[in-house]
């Protein structure tokens, strides 16, 4: 099956196994220090019964942001979340598209696997010229086969973690246009200011259950000038937070996970909690919740990530971007605290009810 990807091999695995992280045959955490809640057991009834809550009883609503994408942005950082963890990053007159999923699954399969609340809220042939894809590591959440077959076609150039590249040749992309980064390697893809290191994440990867953790997984600091914005992918709670943030703070951007979590995956998701808790470690910065709102991987309401870290930045004074689906903000220009929308159509599946997963921390691996 296509959709699963490709095994590196030749030179492209000689240097994967020249990583640090390599340990043992496949990547690791292993010289990551977790700073997470103890992990607890899910039921996997609890999983597999999924309820009328996790996902929205109607769509979520959306901003067409094609008119705004055509000016510059006024401060010259603009951010558009598109659903899940796809973001238009506007900065510095560069587009960088992080972690592009049109598909209607996140699944190596049309018919099965987690489905789209909504369809993205532009067709990807209706995106603005786009400078770079970026991306954190190759769950189907993440990297979406059919996505980067339409990007093959284009001139696009990619930088992805070590091992990801075989799944971009595999699926069209020349390699040419593909940059493969371990932790703490910084690149500059163009002649210009424009520079994108990729920075430590507790996470782990792999298309299918005989390729776990055969790519790596990362999170990004991109630097244009004198601006800094952080790119999160998905990670637990570390010690590398702090050290990310020493390096490379203040920030204009912070981009962190808050949905899909569980006691269960305590070391791998932040969930909303523990990225306000990584947020402070990174020094700070307006805070831009992805990760939630499009698929249905966990078992908490749908709305809960986004409802939890909108109750705790408010009461710790963190700038909190509350962007519909769609809709282009410039985090300079926007208010300390953003609306919260997703009320009125939570309040349509009646009162919260208390206690359970929904209150707590971070997910096991199905799907993600």
């Amino acid at each position: 099956m296509k959709a699963l990807g490709r095994r590196a091999r030749g030179a492209r695995l000689e240097r994967m196994q020249a990583s640090p992280q390599w340990d043992g045959g496949k990547f690791s955490n292993a010289a990551l220090r977790s700073l997470d809640n103890p992990r607890a057991p899910m039921p996997l009834g609890e999983f597999l019964c999924p309820s009328q809550r996790r996902t929205p009883l109607e769509p979520l609503p959306v901003v067409d942001p094609t008119a705004a994408w055509r000016r510059p942005a006024d401060s010259g950082l603009r951010v558009t979340w598109l659903g899940h963890s796809t973001v238009l990053l506007e900065l510095g007159g560069r587009r960088i598209l992080t972690d592009p999923v049109w598909g209607a699954r996140a699944s190596p399969v049309r018919a099965v696997g987690p489905k789209r609340f909504q369809p993205v809220p532009v067709a990807l042939t209706a995106l603005p010229q786009v400078d770079l894809i970026l991306l954190s590591h190759d769950h189907y959440d993440h990297l979406d086969y059919r996505t980067i077959r339409m990007l093959a076609e284009s001139s696009v150039p990619f930088v992805a973690p070590l091992g990801v590249g075989a799944h971009l040749e595999a699926w069209g992309v020349e390699s040419s246009r593909i940059t493969e980064v371990d932790w703490w390697e910084t690149v500059r893809p163009f002649d210009d200011e424009l520079i994108i290191t990729s920075t430590p994440a507790q996470h782990f990867s792999g298309r299918s259950p005989t390729t776990s953790n055969h790519t790596l997984w990362s999170s990004y600091v991109v630097a244009q000038g004198d601006s800094r914005v952080y790119v999160g992918g998905d990670s637990g709670l570390m010690t590398a937070f702090a050290e990310i943030g020493a390096q490379f703070c203040p920030f204009d951007l912070v981009m962190l996970e808050v949905g899909a979590y569980h006691p269960a995956w305590a070391n791998i998701h932040l969930g909303p909690v523990n990225a306000l808790a990584a947020h402070a470690a990174l020094g700070g910065g307006p805070l831009l919740p992805i990760h939630w709102g499009t698929f249905d991987l966990s078992t908490h309401r749908w709305d809960q990530p986004i409802e939890t870290a909108w109750t705790h930045a408010a009461g710790s004074g963190v700038q909190l971007l509350t962007p519909r689906l769609g809709e282009a903000v410039e985090p300079v220009l926007a208010p300390r605290q953003g609306a919260p929308w997703w009320r009125a159509i939570a309040a349509l599946h009646g009162p919260s009810e208390p206690g359970g997963s929904d209150e707590v921390g971070t997910p096991p691996p199905p799907s993600d």
